[in-house]
């Protein structure tokens, strides 16, 4: 039986939804807003973060009514349902990809209450120990790029990993040091993305340099162009997608079959999209790792416990929020992060 298969039929009692905007800065320089479904019944909360980026977006819901779900149901039955509901009430988002992270958010939020109701996390309900989860840092190099933040974090904590950015602007120097921290685990290409503030050109001069600079690293989201598919087609066995996977259909449909795959959950939108891809995944060899959207809430703590879960020694990007906190300070979490023993609903 599938991991979906065993949630499907999971009862679940909604008797109100709320909603609670967050709002915070970001070391990567830009002001993160969320919000958080929060679905109540039987005297618990589930929560689910609606990581999109657009705040225009999160601003439309301001005097619109909370979604129609009061009720009981099956996981499943709800999902259903939702495929009925308008979330964004009528303004479109500004970004199609949204309409996923919202359906995340409500349901993710279900799942969280229909395990606080049945009084388990989710490990306990699939019968899943949850492991220490690894994980990297991901930050950028700035404008003009600079080492100078991955040196003070490995001045604190040696034994820390990063998932990184490259640029065009990358100086060689900056190639030198970073490949002499051997703490490289993944490097994001942003090939994929377009009419975004982190849109990268495909450049084969650059693809040609981080091959070369970190020949044991995971690559992610290379373009495929005509300038730069002989370098990238060879490296197949390293290469990760992040941005254009959705499902198993996306993963299918790609140029080459990736050795790896970065899950972030809300590009899903449901439940069931996300646990078949992960056995898809398995089933096909392509290694496994999550990956975060800057989450502010409870977002942050379900991308933990699936990585505990289901990819808990690979190099997640899911490191706690400190990390992308400007004003937090140290000393902060080290990896492998641990699970809490008395965790219920989508806690870590």
């Amino acid at each position: 039986m599938s991991l979906y298969e065993q949630i499907a039929d999971l009862s679940v009692t909604i008797e109100s939804v709320a909603r609670r905007r967050q709002t915070a800065d970001t070391t990567s320089g830009f002001e993160r807003t969320t919000t958080e479904y929060r679905l109540s019944g039987d005297g618990v909360v589930g929560r689910g973060e609606d990581v999109t980026y657009e705040t225009a977006d999160h601003d439309a819901l301001a005097g619109t009514d909370p979604i129609d779900v009061e009720g009981e149901w099956t996981i499943d039955a709800l999902s259903d349902r939702l495929d009925e509901i308008d979330l964004f009430h009528g303004n479109p988002p500004e970004n199609e990809t949204s309409r996923n992270y919202r359906r995340w958010a409500v349901e993710s939020a279900a799942l969280d209450l229909a395990l606080r109701q049945h009084e388990e996390s989710l490990g306990e309900f699939l019968g899943i120990e949850p492991e220490p989860v690894r994980f990297v840092v991901s930050t950028r190099l700035g404008d003009p790029p600079s080492t100078d933040r991955v040196e003070e974090l490995l001045a604190r904590n040696p034994d820390l990993e990063f998932k990184l950015d490259p640029t065009p602007e990358w100086p060689e120097a900056a190639f030198e040091t970073l490949r002499e921290t051997d703490a490289v685990r993944i490097l994001d290409l942003k090939g994929w993305y377009e009419g975004t503030d982190v849109d990268v050109e495909p450049d084969p001069e650059l693809y040609r340099d981080v091959f070369a600079a970190f020949p044991a690293a995971v690559v992610e989201d290379p373009a495929f162009t005509p300038a730069t598919s002989a370098l990238v087609e060879p490296q197949a066995d390293r290469l990760s997608f992040d941005y254009p996977i959705d499902g198993v259909e996306s993963l299918e449909s790609l140029p080459v079959e990736p050795g790896w795959c970065n899950v972030k959950p809300s590009r899903f939108g449901t439940l069931e999209s996300l646990f078949d891809t992960i056995a898809y995944c398995e089933r096909e060899g392509i290694e496994l790792y999550g990956g975060g959207q800057f989450e502010l809430g409870s977002g942050r703590t379900a991308i933990q416990t699936l990585a505990a879960l289901c990819y808990p020694d690979a190099p997640n990007d899911v490191a706690p929020r400190a990390y992308n906190d400007p004003d937090a300070e140290p000393p902060y979490p080290k990896s492998p992060l641990q699970p809490s023993r008395d965790a219920v609903g989508f806690e870590f």
